[in-house]
């Protein structure tokens, strides 16, 4: 899968973080530059509350199935969180049965059309802050792909930090 040269993409991402109306502003330009550089369908933004032992969406691209909303618990014995939220590791979602493994929510994804996903952590001095997360159709995403992906997130930080978790 060839994709396009993400220099240009992240240029402006990073250049967001400069506008005005912090943090939204900034995750509307990322969406648009990880969709540039990546492809998705469905884009969301997670911040992790390590201390309360939640998660909440901090933005979504589709907010009528997917709402800006309250908090949900993280099942701290989940491979999943232990990668991506303990460890720091990207994890890809290749197909239904994995995304079905990792999301309680996989029938509503599997009714989007959405069959793999991209979970991309956000770290700051040595914790998890949150999470950018891509779907889109099977099979999209590669283990490149992640390791550019990892670069957008990062661009995050300021922003996430900017949302409150209490």
């Amino acid at each position: 899968m060839t994709r396009p040269d993400p220099l240009p993409s992240l240029r402006r991402a990073a250049d967001a973080l400069a506008a005005a109306g912090q943090a939204d502003s900034f995750f509307v330009a990322l969406q648009q530059a990880m969709g540039e550089a990546i492809g998705h369908r469905l884009f969301t933004i997670m911040r992790h509350d390590p201390a309360a032992g939640r998660n909440r969406r901090a933005f979504s691209s589709d907010p009528a199935a997917y709402p800006v909303s309250g908090y949900k618990a993280v099942n701290w014995d989940h491979p999943w969180t232990q990668r991506v939220l303990v460890e720091g590791q990207a994890w890809i979602g290749r197909d239904a049965a994995d995304i079905a493994w990792a999301y309680p929510d996989h029938q509503t994804i599997a009714g989007m059309g959405l069959a793999s996903a991209m979970n991309l952590p956000v770290r700051w001095d040595g914790r998890t802050l949150g999470a950018v997360n891509l779907l889109h159709g099977p099979g999209h995403f590669t283990d490149a792909d992640a390791a550019i992906g990892t670069l957008f997130a990062a661009l995050a930080v300021p922003a996430l930090l900017a949302v409150r978790i209490d």
